[in-house]
């Protein structure tokens, strides 16, 4: 596994693989790996010759100080965890490498970033729009693996790829989740064993909430129900808990069999803030 800490390392190493026409697959990624990052990295091993994994930990995605300087950074873990998965390339950036200068450009990303994450994280999409672009343009894969655990980033690289006409096709791969049904987070890790308990509400609510729907119950009255029964866990604090188109993140006020509907929901339990998503019908 060959480990490139510089943007010129890494063009250097990549470039000796396409002389030989080697399909490039590309997992960024922010560290602190899991599981969930491993199967981008297996699946992109199973279509690409040389797989290349980022770990840089991205300042302009982050709209709160606390949760950048908090989030976790096991450099040496991931290292290890990549060597095992048979990584051909590793890319590990430094902020001045990557941002010589200050970005003074902003991305917009129009309705899809007024809503859901982007009404409570304000600038997070235009600093992950920033760095997917340096990114994919450093690397130039001729594909990229997200997973579908972040529902709206998906969405925004997909607009991203196709209004900057960027030359890759995008694979988002299914949410893994632990035994319990917490999708697997990075920032799992911050969570308390009693905090850890009590994260498994958020599946447990949205499976409830899709019983709910595919049984034939009212979406408004389902959410009312679902929000009466976070209320009852201390350690949750909500912000959203939305049924949405899956591709466009609109809001529904009712249930549709015929469309791709997925459920979406954020909360802080305890002072840790998670995501996650389930497809109400595919």
């Amino acid at each position: 596994m060959k480990i490139a800490r510089t943007i010129r390392e890494l063009k250097t190493t990549l470039d000796s693989y396409r002389i030989d026409n080697q399909i490039i697959g590309f997992v960024p990624t922010m560290g602190a790996l899991h599981q969930g990052h491993l199967s981008l990295v297996i699946a992109s091993k199973s279509v690409s010759d040389i797989t290349v994994v980022s770990i840089f930990v991205n300042p302009l995605q982050f709209n709160n100080i606390v949760d950048f300087s908090t989030y976790p950074q096991t450099i040496e873990a991931d290292l290890s965890l990549l060597q095992e998965e048979g990584v051909d390339v590793v890319f590990l950036p430094s902020k001045e490498d990557l941002y010589p200068t200050k970005p003074v450009m902003t991305m917009n990303f129009g309705s899809l970033e007024q809503v859901l994450e982007g009404a409570f994280r304000p600038g997070h999409f235009s600093g992950v729009g920033i760095v997917v672009s340096k990114l994919l343009n450093i690397v130039k894969p001729e594909v990229a693996f997200f997973g579908q655990k972040d529902l709206q980033q998906v969405a925004v690289i997909k607009m991203l790829v196709q209004d900057l006409s960027i030359d890759v096709k995008i694979e988002v791969v299914p949410t893994m989740r632990e035994d319990d049904g917490l999708a697997m987070s990075s920032r799992n890790l911050r969570l308390t064993s009693d905090e850890r308990v009590s994260a498994r509400l958020l599946y447990r609510i949205l499976n409830f909430c899709k019983i709910e729907l595919i049984a034939g119950n009212d979406w408004l009255q389902t959410r009312q129900d679902a929000l009466t029964l976070i209320k009852q866990e201390p350690l949750a604090r909500m912000e959203y808990l939305e049924l949405v188109d899956t591709y466009t993140l609109e809001s529904q006020s009712a249930y549709d069999a015929t469309k791709t509907l997925s459920l979406v929901i954020a909360c802080f339990i305890g002072e840790v803030r998670l995501i996650d998503n389930l497809p109400v019908n595919l």
